[in-house]
């Protein structure tokens, strides 16, 4: 959630029905994303663009740190591989 005036922004489990506020100014927060409900994973990274790649079998995407595709369950090629 993000805080329209300042930017700031904070990672909450959020109620669809509440009403969140800003401790600082008292603006109500904006919903900027959502955290997808995923399985278990053996991976440490958040699911951010920056720490995804795309399995070579299957297309889809997968933590830069894992060796093997959770979804198809395939070895991924190595990082920098084309």
């Amino acid at each position: 959630m993000r805080t329209p005036s300042t930017g700031r922004e904070i990672i909450i489990e959020g109620d669809p029905d509440e009403v969140y506020v800003d401790r600082d100014t008292g603006e109500e927060l904006d919903v900027v994303g959502m955290v997808l409900p995923l399985p278990p994973s053996k991976s440490k990274l958040p699911w951010a663009v920056e720490n995804l790649r795309f399995c070579n079998w299957c297309d889809q995407l997968a933590q830069r740190d894992l060796n093997d595709c959770p979804t198809c369950g395939r070895r991924m090629a190595p990082l920098g591989a084309a």
